[in-house]
């Protein structure tokens, strides 16, 4: 790592040498410094809010607020709140004014994850801000104008969402100054490694326990999946295996990706609203059978890993539409959102997305 070029380095918090990887970190680093609006696109798990933040941390914006707004999550008119503010009155339930994200990030930088979800009547009034740097809040004649750096970032080609009539070509153009596309790990095996023993650091410290080691029989299972979840998921692998190895030596089954095709399919599809505890506990029955009795106590730990691997894994079948998640869960939308954030706190580790 030390004898590559200085643009070529990884930058904070991302780990990979790949020659694809190496594109991105010296693409981050021409763009940063510049006001250039970027878009970033990668399938989920790719680790595109640590770009994000790269390109923040590494622009003259440094000093200034870094904020994310994840464009999936809410509905149309919550959304135009949530970015450009309202005013007392302004709609029902509207009973104080409300500082929007764009204005929040004056002087700085807003990442705009899940562009592509965006309504055409909100692409509108971004599109706005991209040319004239100004808006007005919901309910307010009064315009507000802001200097703020715009990064978006999508797992979906807007290309074919142009095509489909659901992206405007014009918002398009102004977004996609410059592209940075993020490699899925499939596409970076060499990287696999590398990655699996910095999470293996960091959940055995976490968890109070010697790193095991990384047997070559090990690598060769990690390097055999194509990792649909990406980083996120070979993550998780890794967190799973600390946790039910209870100190032990981490063994290649511990390790071996779960094989979708078998995990129980009750629930996933038409689960009734309140059902989701009891297939993650379910779930949660088998993983612990191979966890040694004396350490029943990492049940709570085990359940929250099961739950997050599952909301993941449904939010990523339904291309992170929250609704349509929520429904094939059978939770209510703000419990899942709640959750999604809950976990977004909990990260800044390589490869976790937002």
């Amino acid at each position: 790592m030390s004898n590559l070029p200085i643009m070529d380095a990884p930058l904070p918090e991302i780990v990979g040498t790949s020659p694809a990887m190496r594109d991105v970190y010296r693409r981050t680093r021409l763009v940063a410094p510049t006001r250039a609006s970027v878009l970033i696109v990668g399938e989920t798990g790719t680790g595109k809010e640590l770009i994000a933040r790269a390109l923040h941390r590494l622009s003259p914006r440094a000093d200034g607020p870094y904020v994310r707004v994840n464009c999936g999550a809410l509905s149309e008119s919550l959304l135009e709140s949530e970015l450009f503010g309202h005013i007392k009155g302004a709609f029902t339930g509207a009973i104080d004014n409300k500082t929007g994200r764009f204005e929040a990030a004056h002087g700085g930088t807003i990442f705009l994850d899940e562009i592509s979800s965006m309504s055409p009547k909100l692409q509108v009034k971004l599109l706005r801000v991209l040319q004239e740097h100004e808006f007005e809040r919901v309910g307010e004649a009064r315009t507000i104008r802001v200097d703020t750096r715009v990064v978006a970032a999508t797992n979906q080609l807007l290309e074919d969402e142009i095509e489909a009539g659901r992206f405007r070509d014009d918002l398009y153009y102004r977004l996609n100054v410059v592209p940075v596309y993020l490699p899925p790990l499939r596409e970076r095996r060499e990287d696999i490694p590398a990655l699996a023993r910095f999470f293996l650091h960091r959940y055995s410290e976490e968890n109070r326990r010697d790193a095991p080691e990384l047997t070559p029989e090990i690598v060769r299972v990690l390097m055999e999946h194509d990792w649909p979840g990406n980083v996120r998921e070979l993550e998780n692998s890794i967190e799973r295996a600390v946790v039910l190895s209870a100190g032990r030596a981490i063994s290649a089954d511990m390790v071996r990706p779960v094989d979708r095709s078998q995990l129980p399919k009750v629930g996933l599809k038409k689960a009734p609203r309140g059902d989701l505890p009891a297939l993650i506990q379910q779930l949660v029955k088998t993983a612990m059978q191979s966890v040694p009795a004396s350490s029943r106590d990492l049940y709570d730990r085990v359940m929250k890993g099961v739950e997050r691997e599952l909301i993941e894994q449904v939010l990523a079948e339904c291309n992170k539409v929250h609704v349509k998640a929520a429904e094939r869960l059978g939770i209510n939308r703000n419990t899942l959102h709640k959750k999604v954030s809950e976990f977004d706190k909990e990260s800044g580790s390589p490869g976790r997305e937002e």
